[in-house]
């Protein structure tokens, strides 16, 4: 973090870029740090190539990220919550100098200058730690936006990756301003009628495997709920909560025979090794992959190597 705290007084302007699929850690995360730059001077533009989903529109400066790279967008990629370009929709741009922060086990060769650190419990943890080396004083926005960021990955503060550093930060967040009552009410009690109709379409289709449970969001129940794929965050978290249950899948229809698929599951079962094969990656109780194919072809694979962990 020093490292890059030197990179980043050293230079002018940046282009700090968030996963494909975006959620809270990448975009709050990204929001912090692009308020924090730019209260030194710096110049910043925030990228998201699918924008902002609905439910986080409450994050403060939302209304700054771009879904379009511009022309004259920043030499400097700060590239947040993913370590590769392509997680960002970035492979076919451009950088003079890349930074990288990030903490999912699978790596890549991506950046001039790495920090990646899979114990961490969140890239909005990372966060906390940057704005401090740089010196700058949280602002309730960014506190807000960080928190978020870190509450998400955490899911409140109950997975096995909340640890003490973690809680640490939380409460420093809550003395600059942010207000953890808000955000969950933001996080999870916020449905549309529209979402609330898929999520139930999404039972429906949830496959019995045993331990494992595969369910699956097509475009037409998408357009059967007048909802966005975006308003499926935290589906595949809700097998889980069956006891007997280890693994719970998800696979979501996208265009051109596409289908993103989020992997999750308990204890000391590692779905991050099936993401990989697959072509994606994560943490050990959280991956996810793109799979080109028929439900059919994309289901069989993907049952095939989940029943060997």
């Amino acid at each position: 973090m020093k490292d890059i705290a030197r990179e980043i007084s050293a230079r002018d302007s940046f282009t700090i870029a968030c996963h494909i699929n975006p959620d809270a850690d990448t975009l709050g995360s990204a929001l912090a740090l692009s308020m924090a730059l730019e209260s030194i001077g710096k110049k910043t533009l925030v990228f998201s190539s699918d924008g902002v989903p609905g439910n986080y529109r409450f994050l403060p400066g939302c209304e700054r990220i771009v879904s379009e790279l511009p022309s004259d967008a920043p030499s400097t990629l700060i590239l947040l919550d993913c370590n590769a370009p392509k997680r960002a929709a970035l492979e076919d741009a451009e950088f003079g100098y890349s930074i990288v922060i990030d903490h999912h086990n699978t790596e890549s060769d991506f950046g001039d200058l790495r920090h990646i650190v899979p114990t961490a419990s969140s890239t909005g943890l990372l966060m906390h730690t940057l704005i401090a080396e740089l010196g700058v004083k949280l602002t309730p926005d960014m506190a807000t936006n960080i928190y978020t960021a870190m509450a998400l990955d955490t899911g409140s503060f109950r997975y096995s990756n909340t640890d003490a550093r973690t809680l640490r930060a939380a409460s420093e967040l809550v003395e600059a301003g942010a207000d953890p009552g808000y955000i969950a009410n933001k996080l999870y009690n916020s449905w549309s009628d529209g979402r609330f109709g898929l999520f139930k379409s999404y039972i429906s289709s949830v496959e019995d495997h045993g331990r494992l449970r595969l369910g699956c969001i097509t475009q037409q129940m998408l357009d059967q709920a007048g909802t966005a794929m975006n308003d499926t965050e935290h589906f595949v978290n809700y097998p889980l909560l069956v006891e007997s249950v280890t693994i719970s899948v998800l696979m979501k229809e996208h265009t051109g025979g596409t289908w993103r698929c989020s992997l999750r599951s308990k204890g000391v079962i590692n779905v991050a090794g099936v993401a990989e094969a697959l072509g994606g990656g994560g943490h050990k109780n959280a991956a996810g992959c793109t799979v080109h194919g028929t439900f059919e072809e994309v289901r069989a694979k993907l049952l095939e190597l989940l029943e060997k962990v």
